[in-house]
């Protein structure tokens, strides 16, 4: 068979792999992008929450043909029932339709000129000399090898082609929420708001959030942690929530978010790890899209550089994982820290902090946080110990 050889091959089709693909071949590199499902959207990953700022650094307009709704505020309900709305700029966003987002995303990308290969599992890496140097897949039966200079992995969570080059990318049992998802039909929400559901009861260690998408549609989800305690599944409490409402489901789907923070590592010769396969996911809300994305412009740069001086060894690359953590670094490391105020927190707590915030405006600065809790006594110390 006939030598096939890229500059760049990212594994995975889905925000991360697209957006990678797309900033790499913007500047020039000749690029293959592989998906081992036979259609890039599918199956359906995440509720569907955008932010704003996402659709403006990357400079992408929110068209009609995949946002379903504008989301302008949020509500937090306590255990108890207690709530209260919050209109943060940091809420502002889009719902958007999953399948036909991550397809416009992955259509940008070949229209700056990557190849992609749907239906292929990408098997192995080719190692040479202590360096990356593509990948053997498995395609229609075959299997063959693709070479390339560089690599990068945005294969998801555990991602398996990062450790076939050494790298460490397993999270721990309590670093990984457990989801499941329906779409229902029937649903009584407003348009513009998003709703969050906190407590053991409804979903342990997580939460459960209602998305809308319009007339009546919303994304419902629930995602947990393991507890020693608890051995339900997140679609027993999915179920649990979604029987009381009067509403027909049209679609159903599970997976797992990494929410312990980033690997160590994110790079070594010959490849970069991107998105979930990575880490690169708010610790607090489990939301990746927003991070995902500058990460994967970043890995996509940086792919372009290397191969433009010819340096794609691991103390070069170094620089993407540099680069990313003075992106966004910062915000993940804040949102672990508040991650760490949840886990801490019983129902009661959580009864009375949503209480200290009716009729309150939210605002996640330091200052702003301290005082809101400042009459109670044990979320307020566990607040100073972290923040």
């Amino acid at each position: 068979m006939q030598t096939i050889k890229y500059d760049l091959i990212v594994v995975g089709g889905r925000v991360a792999g697209s957006i990678s693909s797309f900033y790499a071949s913007k500047e020039g590199l000749d690029v293959l992008m592989l998906e081992k499902n036979p259609e890039i959207g599918t199956p359906v990953q995440c509720a569907g929450g955008v932010s704003e700022t996402f659709f403006k650094s990357m400079k992408i307009k929110p068209s009609p043909q995949f946002t379903c709704s504008r989301i302008m505020g949020a509500r937090i309900h306590a255990p108890s029932g207690a709530s209260f709305l919050t209109r943060d700029p940091i809420i502002k966003g889009y719902i958007v339709e999953r399948k036909i987002f991550d397809k416009h995303l992955a259509i940008l990308a070949a229209e700056q000129g990557t190849e992609i290969m749907l239906n292929t599992i990408a098997k192995d890496l080719i190692i040479k000399n202590g360096k990356v140097k593509g990948v053997i897949v498995k395609k229609d039966g075959q299997r063959f090898d693709i070479r390339s200079e560089i690599v990068i992995a945005a294969d998801g969570i555990q991602s398996k082609i990062a450790r076939k080059a050494g790298l460490n990318t397993r999270f721990k049992v309590d670093e990984i929420c457990s989801c499941a998802q329906s779409e229902m039909v029937g649903v009584n929400v407003k348009k513009e708001i998003i709703e969050f559901y906190l407590g053991d009861r409804i979903a342990p260690g997580g939460y459960l959030w209602i998305f809308p998408k319009g007339d009546e549609r919303a994304n419902i989800g629930v995602g947990i942690r393991r507890r020693k305690w608890n051995t339900k599944s997140a679609q027993y409490y999915l179920k649990k929530f979604t029987s009381r409402l009067d509403a027909t489901e049209i679609e159903f789907n599970i997976g797992a978010v990494p929410i312990g923070g980033p690997v160590k590592r994110t790079y070594t010769d010959g490849l970069m790890v991107v998105g979930d396969a990575a880490g690169q996911v708010d610790p607090l809300t489990g939301g990746g899209i927003h991070i995902a994305a500058e990460c994967a412009k970043i890995a996509g740069e940086t792919a372009s550089e290397a191969i433009e001086e010819d340096r794609t060894d691991a103390e070069f690359l170094k620089r993407y994982e540099k680069r990313w953590y003075k992106s966004v670094g910062s915000n993940i490391k804040r949102s672990h820290k508040y991650r760490k105020i949840l886990n801490q927190l019983n129902d009661e707590d959580l009864n009375n902090l949503v209480e200290s915030l009716k009729g309150k405006e939210l605002n996640l600065s330091k200052l702003s946080l301290l005082k809101l809790v400042k009459d109670y006594p044990k979320i307020l110390k566990t607040l100073k110990e972290i923040l």
